[in-house]
Formats: C-alpha cells, structure tokens, sequence
C-alpha cells in the first residue's frame, strides 16, 4: 500500500507539472512560433491560424486526459476506482484520444496530399500509429474496468 501511495503521490506531482508547462505551451509559445513561421515563410502564412488552432486543440485534449487522471487517481484514493463513476472519466480520456486522433488523421492527409518531402509524413503516419494504438489501449483497460466494477458489485451483493 505505501508503494501505491508514493506511486499515486508522484504521479499528481508530475501531472500538475505537465498541466502548468502545458499553459504556457498553448497560450505562447505555440501562436508565437506559428506568427514566427509565417514571417519566415510568407507563401504558407496562410496555415498559421489553422496550424495554431489545432496544435492548441491537441494541448487541451492532453489537458482533458490529466484532469482525468487526477480524477481517477481520487478514486483510487478512496478505493472507488471499481465503480461507476470512474468509467465516466475513462470515457471521457477516450473521447479525447478519439477527437484528437480524428484531427490527427485530417492533418496527415492534408500533408500527405501536398508534401513535396517524405520526412513530415512520416512522422505524422507514426504520431497517427501511436495514438491509435493509445486510443485502443483505453479502449480495452475500459472494457477491463467494467469487468472489475461488474465482478466488485457482484461480491458486495454476495457479502
């Protein structure tokens, strides 16, 4: 139990840190270096507001994952990860993978259709593996929580 307990500890720690690195990378850095980028490159200027709009789209979408997250880690606090409510915040980390993902999916094909360089679909069809393979991944830990939950209530009724 106390390996959860620092295992839980640290993990708040490190995600209320990505949470307020994330701030920051969403509300600055990202628009700067798209104004930056169509400074430099006048003939794509075009793409800074949609490039801009969807970098910080996939930002809050990890956003929505953390707080989600925490959520779940109170749950497991109060030994009530094995009932319905945690299945809403697993729902809801699944639907962000899943908006994520789609948006993911437009952009690599809008790359792949007009890229003169292979280097960015690449790394675009490997993001798009990735995240797919996450989506899924929750996918079957959802299918294993309802399990549990069904199998805990289950053996309350019978205690």
């Amino acid at each position: 139990m106390v390996v959860e307990y620092r295992a839980v500890a640290a993990l708040r720690v490190f995600l209320v840190l990505l949470f307020l690195v994330l701030i920051p990378f969403e509300t600055l850095s990202l628009p700067g270096q798209f104004a930056h980028m169509a400074q430099e490159s006048p003939q794509d200027a075009y793409l800074r507001w949609p490039a801009t709009a969807v970098a910080v789209f996939w930002v809050v979408c990890v956003q929505v994952v953390i707080v989600c997250t925490w959520q779940l880690l109170n749950l497991v606090k109060k030994d009530r990860i094995f009932t319905e409510a945690s299945l809403k915040w697993v729902d809801t980390i699944v639907w962000a993978i899943a908006a994520a993902w789609a948006v993911l999916v437009a952009v690599f094909v809008y790359v792949v259709l007009n890229a003169d360089d292979p280097g960015l679909p690449v790394l675009l069809f490997l993001l798009t593996v990735g995240v797919t393979v996450a989506g899924l991944l929750m996918v079957v830990l959802r299918a294993l929580l309802r399990q549990a939950t069904t199998l805990r209530t289950d053996m309350e009724a019978v205690i």
